[in-house]
């Protein structure tokens, strides 16, 4: 070390932390100020949805395949994995809305949020613009996952098919 500055890997370090080590500190505390919003909603949205999912997948592509006497094919899973992500998309919409209502309410500096928590949001839209309201966008909800569905099931089961074939898994 020389007087008057750092050298090498030291030099710069005061600059570090004034300006660099407080601002990615910052940004954190934004981002998980972020998800401090809405998270247990997601979460809350999320976890019935597989389980809703899943067991209808399962279940269509075991009837299917007794059906047909073979095991299905990707397309055939892709369609099951479709129907399915279509009835838990549909079931658990009013999820999706509350959750959507608490991540982008916006209140006023000072005011208080309106959308405080699921079951409180969920009544609150409920009371405020009746049952039906917790149905609003079901339609763009339902075909979007149908087709993420259609998606990501059917490259499920290509990349299971291919691993068996393979003898990857055995």
């Amino acid at each position: 070390m020389k007087a008057g500055g750092f050298q090498g890997t030291y030099k710069g370090i005061v600059a570090a932390c004034c300006v660099r080590v407080p601002l990615p500190r910052s940004a954190m505390e934004a981002v998980m100020g972020t998800y401090k919003v809405g998270y247990t909603t997601l979460v809350a949205r999320e976890i019935p949805f597989a389980f809703i999912q899943f067991p209808i997948y399962e279940n269509l592509k075991m009837r299917w395949s007794s059906y047909q006497g073979s095991p299905v094919g990707p397309v055939q899973g892709a369609c099951c994995g479709s129907v399915a992500g279509a009835v838990a998309g549909a079931l658990t919409t009013p999820l999706d809305v509350c959750k959507t209502r608490i991540m982008l309410e916006n209140p006023a500096e000072g005011a208080a949020r309106r959308y405080t928590g699921t079951i409180a949001t969920l009544k609150l839209i409920a009371a405020e613009e009746g049952a039906a309201a917790l149905f609003k966008g079901i339609q763009p909800r339902v075909i979007w996952i149908t087709i993420g569905g259609f998606v990501f099931f059917g490259a499920y089961e290509a990349t299971t098919k291919q691993l068996w074939n393979t003898g990857i898994w055995k």
